[in-house]
């Protein structure tokens, strides 16, 4: 696979701050990959989120997506219409009183026909699975139902790439789960980029890649399991880790003879089973 965006050596620090946020920070994201980007609190996590599709500039370094350089003012619309950001809080992106003219509010001022318009709304709603409450109204809906919303409203831009900041801080289990499975299946079905900004160890485990920021660089990548069997180096970031990753490792503390990069929960069953005899 084809970076669609591509980090280079970026540093960023705000106005009248002398620590940086970013610091020499490298990355890739692959088209049509599903990657997980964890860090805890301060770690530069939401500042890179605003780097990738161009509302934050880099002091230093370069961003380039789909090979546009985000420093470039000319190709910032181009660039915005490729990679579509969904903040934490979906009541900061919900601008209508009816779902389906909230979803419309971003092609409508992209100046896309009204015709397409229609078609495009209807697949963004059937996609995250909120066709039937197209003319509810948003603010009577749940917090992963507003999520979702507020997810459609960026497909229905047609972006190549969306970048989640934390869709699931505010959301209760059944809410996770919703969001979860919507940004999952635009990846999986749909080949959708996704970037999925988090501190919530479990929502990696179905990652291609995950990224573990730290002080505003990367304290570790690759697959899930590669990264969830640095334990020692995880905690010490102050990140949990997933229940199956935390009892293998308190288990092979105590003397169990289990093998390493065990991730899910029927893994580690058999696991545990076979060492017990």
């Amino acid at each position: 696979m084809e970076p669609i965006i591509s980090v280079r050596d970026l540093h960023f620090t705000f106005p009248g701050e002398s620590e940086p946020v970013l610091n020499g920070l490298s990355m890739d994201i692959d088209e049509g990959s599903f990657v997980v980007i964890l860090g805890r609190n301060g770690s530069g996590k939401s500042t890179l989120a605003r780097h990738l599709n161009g509302i934050f500039r880099p002091d230093s370094g370069s961003v380039l997506v789909a090979g546009m350089d985000t420093a470039d003012d000319s190709r910032l619309l181009d660039i915005r219409r490729t990679v579509g950001l969904v903040f934490q809080n979906p009541d900061n992106q919900i601008v209508s009183s009816v779902v389906e003219e909230d979803v419309a509010f971003a092609p409508e001022n992209l100046g896309v026909p009204s015709g397409e318009i229609r078609r495009r709304v209807d697949e963004a709603l059937k996609a995250v699975d909120m066709y039937d409450y197209r003319l509810h109204s948003p603010h009577l809906l749940s917090g992963g139902q507003k999520q979702r919303i507020a997810i459609a409203g960026v497909i229905a831009m047609r972006p190549r790439c969306i970048v989640l900041d934390e869709p699931t801080a505010m959301l209760d289990p059944s809410g996770r789960r919703e969001v979860l499975d919507t940004v999952k299946r635009l990846c999986r079905r749909d080949g959708m980029t996704v970037v999925l900004i988090t501190h919530h160890m479990y929502e990696a485990a179905d990652a291609d890649k995950v990224y573990v920021m730290s002080h505003g660089k990367l304290a570790l990548q690759g697959e899930p399991r590669e990264v969830f069997s640095n334990a020692e180096l995880l905690r010490a970031e102050g990140l949990s880790l997933p229940d199956t990753t935390e009892l293998v490792y308190r288990l092979r503390e105590a003397g169990m003879k289990l093998p390493e990069g065990l991730l899910t929960v029927e893994e580690c069953a058999r696991a545990i089973s076979a060492a017990i005899k």
